[in-house]
């Protein structure tokens, strides 16, 4: 390698929806240090991460083969294209994100040949709660995706502790916790307000509407409690079933879905932060909701009792995440 010139470092990701790994990989590759580093990010599906890296000027690539879904010829098609990919373009580091393209992306990455490895762990998926197969199975792909990996980066001591367990991986574990802007500029939070009775006590949750981030439970407590106001900010393949709640409990003018916005827009109008999620790794709007000073309820799960629980928010900046993980793409 050229010393002189900057360090190809190619994200991998399975969707370019807007989730907390899509801003992982946006935050991280709209910093790298030009002089430094050379980005480039990949992806099976575009969706708005795509769309916001184009407008940064960082090239994407798109991996039409490479789905979520488990599919044994998709997964070949899907290890055989990225071979291909870095082979071409020669990466000195390839940084995996989600369980499938970090699956697939370090056997095809170790073929090839790529120089250095890392591999984050956005919550470990055989840490939820499912059936023993499924976590079985799971288990054992994250194990290869570790031993394939040279590092692997866990965004809470949580993951950090049970990636240690791993036979072969233990000191292959970093904890590098998820950051935010701790300055950012917040809005009015007046498009929630205005959406609600003057003087209702809102209950607000931002994220992806999935299935583990359980915004149902938050259908469900307004069913049982009638002076509960809830605003649900978000987008997601679980749209359809929390209308479809809303509506046969009629709960249309106490519960409402507002789509897509950023939570600096929306914190200010919520008067409680709500995060029902059956899974997490370092969800990035608790952080936010604990810096706009919220109120909040939450499950325990992954990192959540790390940023409940914090002192003060230093360990979550943005500068510190990314100061940790471009020194490993030097090592």
């Amino acid at each position: 390698m050229n010393a002189n010139r900057p360090k190809k470092i190619l994200f991998l990701i399975t969707k370019s929806n807007w989730g907390g790994a899509q801003r992982y990989v946006f935050d991280l590759a709209t910093g790298l240090p030009s002089d430094r580093f050379e980005a480039a990010v990949a992806f099976g599906t575009p969706g708005l991460l795509a769309d916001r890296l184009a407008e940064a000027g960082v090239r994407t690539i798109t991996i039409p083969s490479l789905g979520r879904d488990l599919s044994l010829t998709r997964d070949v098609r899907s290890i055989v294209e990225l071979l291909r990919l870095f082979r071409r373009e020669r990466p000195d580091v390839v940084h995996l994100n989600s369980s499938k393209a970090g699956g697939i992306g370090a056997l095809a990455a170790r073929l090839a040949g790529v120089p250095r490895i890392i591999f984050t762990a956005h919550g470990w998926p055989f840490a939820e709660k499912r059936n023993l197969a499924w976590r079985a199975f799971a288990f054992l792909g994250s194990w290869a995706t570790a031993l394939l990996a040279h590092a692997v980066i866990t965004v809470s001591a949580r993951d950090e502790q049970l990636g240690k367990r791993m036979p072969f991986c233990a000191h292959k574990m970093l904890l590098i916790h998820n950051g935010i802007d701790l300055a950012m500029p917040l809005g009015s939070g007046e498009r929630i307000r205005s959406a609600f009775p003057p003087g209702a006590h809102i209950t607000g949750t931002i994220g992806e509407l999935t299935h583990n981030k359980n915004q149902i439970a938050l259908i469900e407590e307004a069913r049982r409690d009638p002076s509960r106001y809830v605003a649900i900010v978000g987008e997601g393949e679980e749209r359809g079933a929390l209308e479809a709640a809303i509506r046969r409990y009629g709960l249309g003018e106490r519960v409402k879905l507002f789509g897509f916005i950023p939570a600096r827009e929306v914190l200010p109008g919520f008067d409680t932060f709500a995060l029902p999620s059956l899974k997490e790794g370092l969800p990035y709007v608790l952080i936010e909701a604990r810096a706009a000073g919220l109120p909040i309820v939450a499950n325990r799960v992954g990192g959540v009792g790390e940023i409940l629980d914090a002192p003060d928010l230093h360990e979550f900046s943005l500068d510190q995440m990314r100061e940790k993980t471009y020194a490993l793409y030097s090592a």
